[in-house]
């Protein structure tokens, strides 16, 4: 299991994963699922990935090794591809030829195929753009009403970013926000922890603006972890104790 978002913004691109990787209890290991493809002054791609590991690597390996287009016959690359739109066609080909080669296996063997990878960034002149790529290969895009997408263990953060996140939250605001919400997924979920990998973005840049690794002694990680717990606290204690009082019962309203 593993917890990935990406917030689309007017001013960029905040995207965020941890790293745990849990096949039993005693089998937890760390593995990179937000991977950065940049070049400066052509592309910032970002890919996220959930679900199988295997079948992630694979979609990894096939997007930067190559996959021949179906129309032309040339060996296509996350770098080769011309827009995001087209970058989001090319991972779902990608993850249908995985499935194509493993799929049948997986299902037998490993109670199905999952796999799905959010994909964040700019080529060029484009737009800034955010896809969730499903298991099927197909996808869907953020946009001003929804502006940020979640894979894996979402359910514990989202209330977070329901009631925070528009599509005007300033960019570092966004960045807290996110680690907030993988916050209250590690605190919830034991299959989701550190390290945590995030990237910043800031639209029309056409270089990252903070790609980082927040590892388990970050300062700033700990105090955020604090401090939101602290808050959380001092607000229940804040609203009042709910007013109802149950009715008395018939054997009590007979007893008075």
């Amino acid at each position: 299991m593993t917890y990935c978002v990406g917030i689309l913004l007017r001013e960029g691109l905040v995207m965020i994963a941890d790293t745990r990787t849990n096949a039993g209890l005693d089998n937890i290991a760390t593995y990179r699922k937000l991977n950065v493809f940049e070049k400066p002054g052509d592309r910032v791609v970002a890919l996220g990935t959930a679900g199988n590991l295997g079948a992630s690597q694979a979609v990894l390996s096939l997007v930067t090794d190559g996959l021949e287009h179906p129309d032309t016959g040339e060996l296509e690359t996350i770098w080769s591809v011309g827009s995001m739109f087209a970058a989001a066609q090319f991972v779902g080909r990608a993850v249908r030829e995985v499935y194509r080669v493993d799929g049948p296996a997986l299902e037998r063997k490993a109670g199905g195929f999952e796999v799905s990878i959010l994909l964040g960034g700019q080529i060029g002149g484009g737009q800034l753009r955010l896809f969730m790529v499903y298991s099927a290969g197909n996808f869907i895009e953020a946009t001003a009403d929804t502006p940020y997408l979640q894979i894996g263990e979402h359910k514990y953060g989202k209330p977070i970013l329901d009631r925070a996140i528009d599509e005007d939250t300033e960019l570092y605001d966004a960045l807290k926000l996110g680690l907030i919400s993988m916050d209250s997924t590690m605190r919830s979920n034991l299959s989701v922890g550190l390290p945590i990998d995030l990237l910043v973005y800031r639209r029309g840049a056409l270089a990252s603006e903070l790609n980082h690794r927040v590892e388990d002694s970050d300062p700033y990680f700990g105090d955020l972890r604090h401090r939101w717990s602290e808050a959380l606290s001092a607000a229940h204690r804040a609203i009042p104790r709910p007013p109802y009082v149950a009715a008395p019962g018939p054997l009590q309203a007979s007893e008075q």
